[in-house]
């Protein structure tokens, strides 16, 4: 079987929307894009229209890989954003020709380390993925869970709110957290940082709220949550209520690609909130 790859930039829209709702068809969660919300994932999370590619048999497009690149801890990384291929092509070796593929990209921009995830139950890429080098260096959850509070929280615990790319400059901040969890991917996030009465660091947020046509908050995605003292319930409920700002409505928590190690995405777990999808984070060293 002949497979030709064209990069993003040079395929017609319509191609590569059909390449990637054939390419997910089936998958464990529904991910199909408009074309709209394809090139608004794109630019949210920092992907490139140059670096990602769809696989066509002549004509047809039957497979896509998009991809983004930044530079972490002063390493040049590459994200594999999402690999699909058409149920007609698959098990017929279109992934190993795309993995191969994105591979000779990755040289060829001297990246130092590939990353992606991958859903826990989704064993046959997650054997593909060890096939080119990848190995598992984490376990990711998201969760998701609702509060309302009745009033506003009386507490002791300092609130300072900062622009997202302010947080990234403390020595605190974790860099090293999946892609989609980056400040850079956080397009209108925003973000606090916890101080206790005497100005000790408790942690930080990371975090995007989404508003209902009423003006109010209905849901909070968050990125990354970071404790760096004892949890418990006090200090839970103060960042879940200063995070949404919303007294008397019931708001909705997400936590996306969150560590399992995580010992406030553990509490949240212990304490109501219900794991949605569990993926592995991989990670390939290139030589």
């Amino acid at each position: 079987m002949e497979i030709n790859f064209k990069k993003l930039t040079e395929c017609r829209i319509e191609d590569i929307i059909k390449a990637w709702n054939r390419g997910f068809e089936g998958y464990y969660i529904k991910i199909e894009m408009t074309p709209d919300t394809f090139f608004h994932r794109m630019v949210n999370e920092g992907l490139s229209m140059n670096l990602s590619f769809v696989a066509f048999h002549g004509e047809e497009p039957v497979a896509i890989l998009v991809n983004g690149i930044r530079t972490l801890n002063g390493k040049k990384m590459a994200w594999n954003g999402g690999t699909g291929v058409a149920p007609e092509y698959r098990g017929k070796g279109v992934s190993r020709l795309l993995m191969e593929e994105v591979l000779k990209i990755y040289e060829k921009e001297g990246i130092e380390v590939a990353t992606l995830e991958a859903i826990k139950e989704n064993e046959r890429a997650i054997r593909l993925y060890k096939r080119f080098g990848y190995e598992i260096v984490d376990s990711l959850v998201l969760l998701n869970g609702t509060r309302e509070f009745a009033t506003k929280l009386d507490t002791s615990i300092q609130v300072k709110a900062i622009r997202p790319e302010q947080l990234s400059q403390k020595p605190f901040y974790h860099e090293n957290v999946p892609w989609q969890c980056q400040w850079q991917s956080v397009k209108a996030g925003e973000s606090q940082i916890y101080y206790d009465s005497e100005n000790n660091i408790l942690g930080y947020c990371l975090y995007r709220r989404i508003w209902s046509k009423e003006g109010k908050v209905e849901k909070v995605i968050i990125y990354q949550l970071e404790l760096f003292c004892e949890i418990h319930r006090e200090i839970m409920d103060m960042i879940l209520f200063s995070i949404s700002g919303e007294v008397g409505n019931q708001v909705e928590f997400m936590t996306i690609n969150s560590s399992l190690s995580n010992p406030a995405i553990q509490y949240l777990q212990a304490n109501g909130f219900q794991k949605t999808t569990e993926q592995v984070q991989m990670v390939k060293r290139m030589n």
